[in-house]
């Protein structure tokens, strides 16, 4: 059944730039109850969506989807890898530890150029630079060379998530954002499972151990810069550049809206970095290590490994589409919240089951894992500040992995401190205990700053809907000042006038009493 287009939740209000803290906490559970939205049915949503706004969609998709391939080459090979280099496992992780840490300085770099310069040309640059690290990890010979090769490749793969998604869904219909979103996060998980199945393909089977995998992924992002040349920019970056433009200096404009957004949005900045942080730690604890426990541990043949690793991507792609798509019926902080409290509860299943029957607790934990990430696209998109939406997204998004970077070392490191009898003359360890234990402390924290934190569901993407900007250039073109002028006006009624929220885009500054 369709319904109106919507403004915030009454949770809109409740920011911590807009009022004190004791009065914003008390409004967390309040705000927590599911708005319970009355939306079209998934068909009818994705109809919504335009050829144009389907291509921005699928050349974002397959670029995050080669991305997270590209990233877990490593984290499948690295047995292999040490094996080569003449390191333990630990060494080689690394690799993946330096890859998370310095993907911050993309995100920094490609977000602001992104946003000042554009999505499309700041994207395709990125993806010359996947072709060339990936071809250069591939003819590594020595372990240093190997660790300087991912961390430039680290500074490469920071900069796409953030303009991934703002390319995917700043044109997107607001019906259908959150499953466009979770369909957007699944590009993750899909990599995954090619990067899986492929890894089986090429490693150890066509010569040369580990190298041809990485040679192979240096071919596909050829295709997906052909794919972004052939498309404009988006319609809201377009806009918002033609209203800088309008003014005397245009640099100087980006600069003003910058420090606008930091100084009326610093702490949900703070705050958003914070929950990327657990998100990451969620989903590189529950799956850099988990091969290595699936093979270290319980014995697991590679044909094995492969069909879990398969299956729980398979349980991540669904989870998120689903959970995505629920996220703009319940809200995206309840749905994040539930989903969490369902994975923590099929932890020991996923992590303790020593048989083959842990591919099903395999596909339903990476079902939750990834059904709360499906929320998190168009929720750090609904969260920042609209002149740097790719800067704020991506560098969060990052940030969090930077915080995060170490999760597959220190589950490592912890994990050589319980030891298996041997077999043979390899040695084992209780990789299961530690990332149950691990993954139990990250559910609770991504519970608790998701229930404390602020949720902006149905913001608006427009231009004319951003205070911030206005008070940066001081007017804008036809209509601008008109929508701003009467943003505290409109309204939305959830439910058959359950619930009346203005627009909170920084617009109105006094707060409107929910109203039944």
């Amino acid at each position: 059944m369709e319904d109106k287009p919507t403004s915030h939740r009454a949770d809109a209000h409740s920011s911590p730039e807009s009022m004190s803290i004791g009065r914003y906490i008390a409004t967390r559970l309040p705000t927590l109850k599911p708005a319970m939205r009355r939306v079209q049915n998934p068909i009818t949503l994705l109809r919504l969506l335009n050829l144009q706004q389907w291509l921005f969609f699928l050349v974002a998709f397959f670029a995050w989807t080669w991305d997270a391939f590209d990233f877990f080459t490593v984290s499948l090979t690295v047995e292999n890898l040490a094996e080569t280099f003449g390191k333990t496992k630990t060494d080689i992780t690394w690799g993946i530890t330096l890859v998370l840490m310095l993907r911050s300085v993309g995100s920094i770099v490609f977000g602001l150029a992104a946003d000042r310069y554009g999505r499309k040309w700041p994207f395709i640059i990125n993806n010359v630079l996947f072709i060339i690290l990936e071809l250069g990890t591939g003819f590594v010979s020595t372990y240093n060379q190997f660790l300087a090769v991912r961390s430039l490749f680290g500074i490469a793969m920071g900069g796409l998530y953030g303009n991934a998604a703002a390319t995917a869904l700043e044109d997107c219909p607001e019906a259908a954002r959150g499953i466009i979103s979770g369909m957007l996060q699944q590009g993750y998980a899909f990599g995954y499972l090619l990067a899986t199945v492929f890894a089986r393909a090429f490693v150890d089977t066509v010569g040369h151990s580990w190298r041809p995998l990485f040679w192979f992924g240096a071919g596909p992002p050829v295709l997906i810069i052909l794919f972004r040349l052939c498309l404009p920019e988006t319609q809201a970056y377009q806009e918002r550049k033609r209203i800088r433009e309008a003014t005397p200096n245009a640099a100087a404009v980006f600069i003003a809206e910058g420090k606008v957004a930091l100084r009326k949005h610093w702490m949900l900045l703070i705050y958003m970095v914070l929950l990327m942080a657990g998100f990451n730690f969620m989903s590189h604890g529950s799956q850099d290590l988990y091969p290595t426990m699936l093979s270290n541990q319980y014995n697991f043949s590679p044909n094995q490994v492969t069909v879990t690793q398969v299956v729980a991507n398979l349980g991540a792609m669904g989870g998120g589409t689903v959970i995505g798509y629920c996220s703009s019926i319940f809200g995206r902080r309840f749905s994040i919240i539930f989903i969490s409290i369902i994975g923590g509860a099929l932890l020991y299943p996923y992590t303790f089951v020593g048989s083959t029957a842990i591919i099903a607790p395999a596909f339903f934990e990476q079902f939750c894992v990834q059904g709360a990430w499906g929320v998190i696209p168009i929720h750090l998109m609904e969260l920042s500040p609209g002149s740097f939406r790719t800067f704020v997204v991506g560098t969060s998004y990052q940030l969090g992995n930077l915080v995060s970077s170490a999760s597959s070392t220190i589950e490592s490191t912890i994990g050589e401190r319980f030891p298996l009898p041997p077999k043979g003359s390899d040695k084992r360890y209780q990789y299961g205990k530690v990332i149950c234990i691990f993954m139990g402390c990250v559910y609770a924290y991504v519970i608790f700053l998701t229930f404390i934190g602020p949720e902006y569901l149905g913001r608006h993407f427009e231009v004319e809907n951003d205070a911030d900007m206005a008070e940066a250039t001081g007017h804008s073109g036809p209509g601008y000042g008109e929508k701003l002028e009467h943003a505290d006006e409109r309204s939305d009624d959830l439910e058959g006038g359950r619930s009346k929220s203005s627009d909170e885009d920084g617009i109105n500054s006094t707060m409107r009493k929910e109203t039944t």
